[in-house]
């Protein structure tokens, strides 16, 4: 019997997890199944708990209900305890296991995949959200030189700086005073690209040799990697990358095993074209 695993969102049809964990598990020799689960918005909880009695062994989670399983968890990594947000979950002990593997899969397809070092960088990311939230940690341990979050509502930025303070060097500011700075790498967190709009990012902030990285991905430059490319950035990526890192995470904690990521990114890339 194959052991079970599903991801969990609202919408879910459009998610890529099945196709990565499948590859995965064929690369691996792991015997298991992996399926899409849509959860109405008020029975996350309910779901979970049906899939577990089932004998589901582990699931992911998507929006919207990271936080509603930051809850819900038994046990929690540091990493998801300080970004309030899981996006893996395993079932071990009786105990609901919860960590948010995003922060780990984006630095190391930056530091992997796109061979940038963060040690030392100056990076700027953009968004106060769950999204910014989820790699603070992972981006500190990098020990970059400074790492300044900017958001439209400053006061959330600043309040997000307060809770990682102790992990490292860490800056708060709005948009307009990022004026004049300038920054090694810079992180779109926002759902901006999603809507086609751009963080209102003053121009001259990519620093020579710099990379732009958004967590979105699709065909084609998001607005704000178009943006970066006028500004002179040396390097573009989208965050198709950094799914499929999170993804590999994810597959270890649950299997003890960590796959290959670059057949199946190159795959996953192919299929946008």
């Amino acid at each position: 019997m194959a052991d079970h695993y599903v991801v969990v969102g609202n919408p879910i049809a459009h998610s890529k997890s099945p196709q990565i964990h499948a590859a995965f598990a064929a690369q691996t020799g792991q015997n298991l199944s992996y399926e899409r689960l849509l959860a109405p918005l008020d029975g996350f909880v309910a779901n979970v708990e049906a899939f577990r009695a089932d004998g589901g062994k582990g699931l992911n989670v998507t929006v919207p209900f990271k936080q509603e399983a930051w809850q819900l968890c038994d046990a929690l990594s540091e990493r998801a305890q300080l970004a309030e947000a899981v996006n893996t979950i395993k079932f071990e002990d009786g105990r609901i296991v919860g960590d948010n593997t995003d922060g780990v899969g984006l630095c190391r397809d930056i530091c992997h995949n796109l061979q940038q070092a963060l040690q030392g960088k100056r990076i700027l990311l953009l968004g106060a959200g769950g999204a910014a939230r989820g790699v603070i940690l992972p981006l500190l341990a990098e020990h970059p030189a400074c790492l300044t979050i900017a958001n439209r509502t400053a006061s959330k930025a600043e309040q997000l700086a307060q809770r990682f303070q102790h992990y490292g060097q860490l800056g708060a500011s709005s948009y307009e005073a990022l004026a004049g700075q300038q920054f090694d790498v810079i992180i779109n967190a926002t759902s901006a690209s999603l809507s086609d709009a751009l963080p209102p990012l003053p121009g001259g902030c990519f620093a020579p040799g710099s990379l732009a990285y958004d967590m979105m991905y699709g065909k084609g430059l998001t607005p704000f990697l178009l943006f970066a490319q006028q500004q002179g950035s040396a390097q573009l990526a989208d965050g198709l990358g950094m799914l499929v890192e999170q993804a590999a995470e994810a597959f270890c904690i649950w299997r003890g095993v960590r796959p290959d990521t670059t057949a199946v990114i190159a795959e996953l890339r192919a299929g946008l074209c």
